[in-house]
């Protein structure tokens, strides 16, 4: 994000109140949520839409790599894959239905061919930063394609995946970034967490005790302030995205209340607002793909705050070719954005209350 950039968003988030509702709103129980799809402005639908072909005409659909969108970096990364499979679901499609059907076949043929004996969804050889949330992202895409399809070849590469994760959590209870019982730290934690509760959703077995050490570990990583630090063992200083990942760690969890997420989503608030936070940081679409679940979970109050604002600022980045660029890949940015985009269509299982 350019300082321009930051700027404007910090300027139209400076100018909603969230803050004046954030107290009367936390720690109550959820009220019935007013919000809809009409919160997707024709303007909004347009800009997806242009994303959506983006992705589409991007994708490899012939050949070596089939479903992924290059062989170089994290173009054919399985966590890119996933999230882009998971932007097309988010607009209604479903395996083999819909405008991008299809696509999701592709995304799948993919993830499937790229899960490894034992469970474990990476590129053989992959030189990519973090292979766990690769397999974080692919599990949590398997598992929502299984409770949409209910294919046995599905489940079976699922099944596998979520036993990783369950044998790999380390003492603390957390995950890092390779599928070994060492350290841990929030961000790859939330991941596989996510995971977990889809797959439980769709019917595949997860211990209590493997969530229940996760909710420990993350409660644990608290900072005073109601953010997260990175690791445990360095007990450092909270940041935006970890923090609303942490947030999210909870819902996942089924946690929706309570002093720990109310104390989290206090520090979400008033650190959208924080320059130093946003500068700080260029994780941005990490960071408000978490976001957007917490607010969506967080109740309608805070929601109609936090979406329009987000809504239009990812529209004033689109490019003309359809595509919002990051530093990752614009395959990436582009995913993360529709699916922040498409949260009120409430068509994924794993975003919804």
């Amino acid at each position: 994000m350019t300082n321009p950039s930051r700027r404007q968003f910090l300027t139209a988030l400076a100018a909603v109140p969230l803050a004046a509702q954030v107290n009367q709103c936390l720690g109550q129980a959820a009220p019935e949520m007013s919000r809809s799809a009409d919160m997707i402005t024709p303007e909004a639908r347009t800009a997806i839409n242009a994303g959506l072909t983006y992705l589409a005409d991007r994708q490899i659909k012939d050949g070596r790599g089939r479903g992924a969108y290059g062989f170089d970096g994290y173009r054919a990364n399985t966590a890119v894959v996933a999230l882009s499979g998971m932007a097309f679901m988010a607009h209604g499609s479903s395996p083999g239905r819909g405008p991008y059907g299809q696509n999701i076949d592709y995304c799948i043929e993919y993830i499937l061919a790229n899960s490894q004996e034992g469970g474990f969804i990476a590129i053989p050889g992959a030189a990519t930063h973090g292979p766990m949330y690769g397999h974080g992202f692919a599990t949590l895409f398997l598992a929502e394609v299984y409770g949409m399809s209910g294919d046995s070849s599905v489940r079976e590469k699922l099944a596998e995946a979520v036993k990783l994760i369950v044998d790999t959590q380390n003492i603390e209870g957390g995950w890092r970034y390779e599928p070994v019982r060492q350290d841990a730290d929030i961000s790859v934690t939330v991941c596989q967490m996510m995971a977990l509760r889809a797959a439980r959703n769709a019917g595949i077995y997860v211990p209590n005790e493997t969530v229940d050490r996760c909710v420990d570990y993350v409660k644990r990583s608290q900072n005073p302030d109601g953010g997260f630090m990175y690791m445990l063992q360095s007990r450092g200083p909270s940041a935006f995205p970890r923090s609303a990942a942490g947030v999210v760690a909870m819902n996942s969890a089924g946690i929706y209340s309570g002093e720990e997420v109310d104390r989290g989503m206090q520090y979400l608030v008033e650190n959208l607002q924080n320059p130093r936070e946003i500068r700080s940081n260029s994780h941005f679409f990490y960071g408000q793909y978490y976001a957007s679940q917490a607010f969506w979970h967080a109740g309608d109050a805070l929601w109609r705050q936090y979406y329009p604002v987000v809504r239009e600022y990812l529209l004033s980045r689109q490019t003309a070719g359809g595509y919002w660029p990051d530093f990752i890949c614009p395959e990436y940015g582009t995913a993360m954005a529709c699916i922040v985009l498409q949260m009120p269509n409430n068509y994924l299982p794993i975003f919804q209350r």
